[in-house]
């Protein structure tokens, strides 16, 4: 979701469906962006490093080492659903989607590789099918189009995005056989930080799982970059970037 701090969220009538996940599951209280604008965030997230990148750039690839790539390593699957993509694959901007909140085609060694980037990054219409048919993968990343994650349209159209995507969701095979759903956003609004690499804005991120506690609220200190560890300590995984920093936290304290 897209550049919101925790203080528009939590508490607000406009999102009862957020509030709700909100109280019924885990919630960071003290969680924090990296960076400003977007696209640094997507990257941090993904490959624990803004690798000095200030914009929402469209043509600043990144040749490095993330997370898909250590997910492929560990023998495990991937994919990530774009909304408003008009293909897999797409590179470059299709109103309203946009390239800045896909970072999976920012490194190069996806991009460039058409038969894993066609498998792998795909619009989100695909994960319907996947979640019917039982073949959701390991890892699964979720970017709405600019309009349901809040980004031009109010956060009202995204907390009605979200209650109409997420049972879907909790309601799989995927999900309740011991998996995680995170939501979280890009960035909040003003330049709070923690954790001495991250100055984004205070957001909202909460963690639902059959494996987490319930009614459960953190105020453990972390950024995109603890949940990055997060996923990686999970799978025995190298922490890339910052998710190896000392002053990273994994987000362990939402699970039972």
């Amino acid at each position: 979701m897209e550049n919101e701090e925790s203080s528009s969220l939590i508490g607000n009538s406009a999102a009862p469906y957020i509030n709700g996940l909100a109280s019924s599951y885990g919630l960071a209280t003290q969680y924090y962006a990296i960076s400003h604008p977007s696209l640094p965030n997507y990257l941090a997230m993904t490959a624990g490093s803004t690798f000095g990148i200030t914009s929402d750039c469209t043509t600043c690839w990144v040749g490095a080492t993330n997370l898909a790539d250590q997910i492929e390593a560990g023998g495990r699957s991937w994919k990530a659903y774009l909304e408003g993509m008009p293909s897999a694959c797409f590179v470059g901007d299709a109103y309203p989607y946009m390239q800045k909140h896909n970072p999976w085609i920012y490194y190069n060694d996806i991009r460039t590789n058409a038969a894993r980037c066609g498998a792998h990054v795909v619009p989100f219409t695909q994960l319907g099918t996947d979640l019917s048919s039982g073949s959701v993968p390991n890892y699964v990343w979720i970017t709405p189009d600019m309009c349901n994650d809040m980004h031009d349209c109010s956060i009202a159209t995204g907390d009605g995005w979200l209650s109409r995507q997420v049972p879907a969701i909790l309601n799989s095979a995927a999900y309740r056989n011991g998996g995680v759903l995170v939501i979280t956003w890009d960035e909040g609004s003003t330049n709070a930080g923690c954790c001495t690499n991250a100055a984004g804005g205070q957001i909202a991120t909460i963690v639902i799982s059959p494996l987490g506690r319930t009614g459960f609220q953190s105020s453990i200190a972390e950024t995109h970059y603890s949940l990055l560890r997060t996923i990686e300590d999970s799978w025995n995984l190298p922490r890339l970037g910052g998710a190896g920093c000392a002053c990273t936290t994994a987000m362990r304290e939402y699970f039972r």
